[in-house]
């Protein structure tokens, strides 16, 4: 069973204890927004279909707002928000409280082993503005974590890259999968809230 309110969900992330990359300040910085509201069924996160352009490997893919840090950000919570307003139009100064983190989550290259640690930040938001959605993004998508706990829903794919093929878990939620680091994340979430 998943917690289904804001103040539920702000207490278990006071107790959780994220792991943090000891390497995280040698390598490039990625911070991400994981942006919940409250619905009567329960706790619903926002993801984003990342826009269809050609040349990027993730092109239509499903993610949360979020990139890399810029020289101007002060840190990697700045970083999430910064991106939150340039993808979708959210100011989560204004319309979210910050809850907490996860752990940092590395990504890997077969060029370079330690290419990336991005940061998930925890948001709440009571009631969603209008959202201002840039090039980058092409639809916003609220997801239950009602459906992300149920492993029933689980699904497995075929990821092939570079003539290596595997099998990694994935959800099919409206036609739309979700998988990979942004699966891993949603999994250290409904984690916390059970």
């Amino acid at each position: 069973m998943v917690v289904k309110t804001f103040q539920q969900a702000r207490h278990q992330l006071t107790l959780f204890k994220p792991k943090k990359k000891w390497y995280r300040r040698w390598v490039k910085r990625s911070a991400i927004a994981l942006i919940l509201r409250q619905t009567e069924a329960g706790l619903e996160a926002l993801m984003i279909k990342r826009a269809d352009r050609e040349g990027d490997p993730w092109s239509g893919h499903m993610a949360f707002p979020g990139g890399r840090g810029d020289p101007a950000d002060n840190n990697n919570l700045q970083t999430a928000r910064r991106e939150t307003w340039e993808e979708i139009g959210l100011d989560t100064d204004q319309y979210a409280t910050y809850l907490g983190r996860l752990s940092d989550v590395a990504t890997f290259s077969l060029i370079n082993p330690l290419h990336m640690v991005i940061t998930p930040y925890v948001f709440m938001v009571e009631q969603v503005p209008e959202l201002n959605l840039n090039h980058e993004v092409a639809e916003v998508v609220w997801i239950p974590l009602s459906f992300i706990a149920n492993k029933d829903n689980r699904q497995s794919m075929q990821w092939q890259f570079r003539n290596r093929v595997r099998n990694l878990p994935c959800y099919f939620f409206q036609q739309r999968r979700i998988w990979g680091l942004s699966l891993l994340m949603l999994d250290e979430l409904v984690g916390v809230f059970r």
